[in-house]
């Protein structure tokens, strides 16, 4: 389909225009992190680049605000749409006091951020599943109208959490989206090795719920599949699994090397399907976005990840005084 067609999709010039700032400010940020680590500055990162259109869709197709997600440690481009700022990305990558995650208590990029309903996780991959079917439970036991937006990546799937949260959300018809991310690899497991079947969406059969597996490069389709499926759990009939695949265009962290694993060819290859040039492409083609404006939004991007990087490094680390709060109640003071 067409992206002129697919506007009618509730999206707009300002909402695409929004989804470009998005990913791009995603993709400067995570490229900055980068040369953090290989300066010595941060201890560990773990990147978003290849992910951000299949994000910024999904996370345009429910309430920002209102509804809730249960990202994974891949989502920058999606806390970021939630609302996390650029500092207070880089207070969590250098472990500063402020940072809203943990405290600066967790890893970089476990993410949490209460006022937006951006709830956390833990590094044991899949736990947040079986969150996101109780917070499904808890709306539907109260009659409200809001939604769950979950993430994962596909090597999680394999995961005995992920199963059951979505079995129960199957037979309670919970408002629960299950998103998998599918990159093809488990840090250095192909796809092949972690499941039997071609896609992921296929388990949804023996779950007993619909699985839709779309182009996770097209920030446009998995907005108009993410749509249909949030309109399906809002209107009581369950929840949904969509599988976007995406590229990894980046080793799995800061800790890995991947050139043991992953033909030299294959990430060349990948280069030229970056989602971002994709969408950027695709913004002009349709009369959307200038040479000029793009340039513009590139150097605010820059200024604003430059900003958030000596605000960070300003920043003090946490006094040892906050080390149990808010592990245990009560007042921050008398803890």
């Amino acid at each position: 389909m067409e992206l002129t067609e697919q506007l009618q999709v509730e999206l707009n010039r300002e909402n695409l225009l929004e989804m470009y700032w998005l990913m791009l400010l995603s993709r400067r940020l995570d490229e900055r992190a980068w040369v953090l680590h290989r300066q010595g500055k941060i201890a560990f990162h773990i990147s978003a680049i290849g992910h951000e259109a299949a994000q910024i869709g999904a996370i345009f197709a429910i309430r920002r605000g209102q509804d809730w997600l249960l990202p994974y440690y891949r989502d920058l481009t999606m806390v970021l749409a939630m609302g996390l700022t650029p500092r207070e990305f880089m207070l969590g990558l250098m472990g500063r006091q402020g940072e809203p995650s943990s405290g600066a208590r967790q890893m970089p990029s476990h993410w949490s951020l209460k006022r937006a309903k951006v709830v956390s996780h833990s590094s044991p991959v899949a736990t947040q599943t079986p969150h996101a079917s109780g917070i499904g439970f808890a709306i539907k036991l109260r009659g409200d109208d809001a939604v769950v937006l979950t993430t994962i990546g596909e090597g999680s799937t394999s995961q005995g959490e992920w199963y059951e949260a979505v079995n129960w959300a199957a037979i309670h018809k919970l408002p629960v989206i299950f998103m998998i991310e599918n990159n093809i690899y488990a840090i250095s497991v192909r796809q092949d090795r972690q499941m039997a079947v071609p896609r992921v969406a296929d388990k949804a059969l023996g779950l007993g719920l619909p699985g839709v597996t779309v182009d996770g490069l097209d920030a446009i389709e998995v907005h108009r599949v993410v749509s249909e499926a949030v309109a399906r759990a809002r209107g009581g009939d369950g929840p949904t699994i969509v599988e976007a695949t995406v590229h990894r265009m980046t080793p799995h962290s800061s800790d890995d090397d991947d050139r043991t694993y992953r033909p030299r060819a294959e990430m060349e290859a990948l280069k030229a399907q970056d989602p971002l040039d994709l969408f950027r492409s695709r913004l002009m083609g349709e009369g959307l976005l200038t040479e000029k404006a793009e340039a513009e939004i590139n150097e605010r991007a820059k200024a604003e990840v430059e900003e958030a990087v000596a605000y960070a490094t300003q920043a003090p680390y946490p006094d040892v005084s906050e080390a149990t709060y808010p592990v245990f109640s009560g007042d921050r003071h008398h803890g």
